[in-house]
């Protein structure tokens, strides 16, 4: 999504080639001309009776576009209905059978157990009340809302930026036009969002696989099919690659229903992201200039592919940052909590553990995803320095010490903290009342309350201060 995102060129950059010259005729000027649409639209407008610097039929320029992007309505700036469509055709490009009986036995007997395993380890309760067991399919649809949320905020932003780099003259006359554009970029961002979305449901193994609450608090979910992809070339048994995964999604599910600000924390960052989002018109006009305007099927397929080059601002960055942070502590809390809980009973999870690992760094479905819709490239290195600074919390403070950091987004480790566990283990024991500085303060305030009742008794009042 972040393709769409750059800096508002200046209008002062974009030279003024509207003025008429002393012979030119009396034909209406091409409000167009002398932006990145002139090449589009212009061309098109030359295919559709206009010629040179005419303006073009917008009557006909507006059906054309209508056939280009037939269907993207609906609420909102991103056409979901095509984003399903994409992701669906998508996932069907490869067999994706329907979970039977077997498998869901299966899966619902590795929660069962994963969740008293877990239950040893941390303070945070079991967080799911029922387990699902889905197809690829079923995973695109019943994350749907959750893209919704996270995605429009920067949809919005870009059609907004979209609709700025127009020329006021077209803004003024081209009302109807205006909202076609809406439509049009529904439809780039129903069709980034469907491709991004599909291609993830081919990997990921949970409802929490990408770090991220998708689906409604007290769900989990477990995609069999994908669960026996990602076990192929392991040399492990397919039970223990099914209880090792069990034991993520459980354990990620507890944070996202025992840390209610969470899901909030995560989802802000990405609409911070959004609202600093524009559009830098030279880069597009210089990648039009390529384009053969009378051919709809080749401007979609460039729009789709990505016209626009992000050029993140400081707040912008910031607020990845942020996420980038957020999406490496909950990761490497599972990771870390995971491993307590199999310490001594599954010798197989430290070659699963690496296993996953080993996913992320080569760009597992957080990476790609985020790199499709906020410009976002998760670090593989900040899963393991999470994991580890979590670990040094738990050496220090012990498992209900380290739980304790969620109890407040403050408490949260920093980027920085992750290049530094140990530094934000010792601040947070500095920090940490000891039980001799809380009996000096009980015996303090005991004091204060019994001056306070002498005084009102009228008995042994201290003298008045001298001078």
């Amino acid at each position: 999504m972040a393709r769409y995102v750059g800096r508002m060129a200046s209008s002062d950059d974009v030279p003024d080639r509207n003025r008429p010259d002393d012979d030119d005729s009396e034909q209406p000027a091409n409000p167009f001309a002398g932006t990145p649409f002139e090449q589009l639209l212009g061309g098109m407008g030359g295919a559709l009776g206009g010629t040179g610097g005419q303006m073009p039929d917008l009557g006909a320029m507006m059906g054309q576009l209508q056939q280009m992007f037939a269907g993207a309505s609906g609420p909102g700036h991103v056409n979901w209905d095509l984003a399903t469509q994409v992701a669906r055709t998508r996932v069907a490009q490869q067999p994706d059978p329907s979970p039977g009986d077997a498998d869901r036995v299966r899966v619902v007997d590795a929660a069962r157990l994963a969740e008293l395993w877990l239950d040893e380890v941390t303070d945070l309760p079991a967080g799911a009340t029922s387990v699902d067991v889905w197809s690829r399919a079923e995973w695109v649809e019943q994350t749907r809302a959750s893209w919704e949320q996270l995605v429009e905020p920067i949809a919005t932003n870009v059609v907004r930026a979209m609709g700025e780099a127009l020329p006021d003259q077209v803004r003024q006359m081209a009302g109807p036009l205006m909202s076609m554009f809406g439509q049009v970029g529904g439809a780039i961002f129903g069709q980034q969002v469907g491709q991004a979305v599909g291609e993830l449901a081919t990997e990921v193994v949970g409802a929490a696989d990408v770090g991220l609450p998708l689906v409604a608090p007290g769900r989990s979910a477990l995609l069999p099919t994908n669960v026996r992809q990602f076990s192929e070339g392991l040399a492990q048994s397919d039970d223990d690659v099914l209880l090792y995964l069990a034991l993520r999604e459980c354990a990620a599910q507890r944070l996202f229903v025992h840390v209610p600000w969470l899901k909030a924390h995560l989802f802000g960052a990405v609409e911070d992201f959004g609202r600093g989002t524009s559009i830098d018109v030279s880069k597009i006009e210089s990648q039009l200039t390529t384009l053969d305007p009378s051919d709809p099927a080749k401007i979609q397929e460039a729009l789709a592919g990505g016209l626009f080059e992000p050029e993140n601002t400081p707040a912008q960055k910031a607020a990845l940052i942020r996420l980038e942070t957020a999406l490496a502590l909950v990761e490497g809390w599972v990771d870390e909590v995971v491993t307590q809980a199999t310490v001594d009973r599954m010798p197989t999870a430290v070659a699963l553990r690496e296993a996953v690992r080993r996913r992320r760094a080569a760009g597992g479905p957080a990476e790609q995803t985020f790199a499709s819709l906020v410009g976002l490239d998760l670090r593989p290195r900040r899963l393991r320095d999470a994991s580890n600074l979590w670990a040094a919390v738990r050496d220090a403070r012990g498992p209900h010490g380290r739980d304790a950091i969620w109890s407040h987004p403050d408490l949260l480790p920093t980027h920085e903290d992750l290049d530094d566990p140990m530094g934000f283990v010792a601040g947070a024991e500095t920090d940490e009342p000891t039980a001799e500085g809380e009996l000096d303060f009980d015996t303090a305030l005991a004091q204060l309350l019994d001056d306070a009742e002498t005084d009102d008794d009228g008995d042994s009042r201290p003298p008045p201060p001298h001078g």
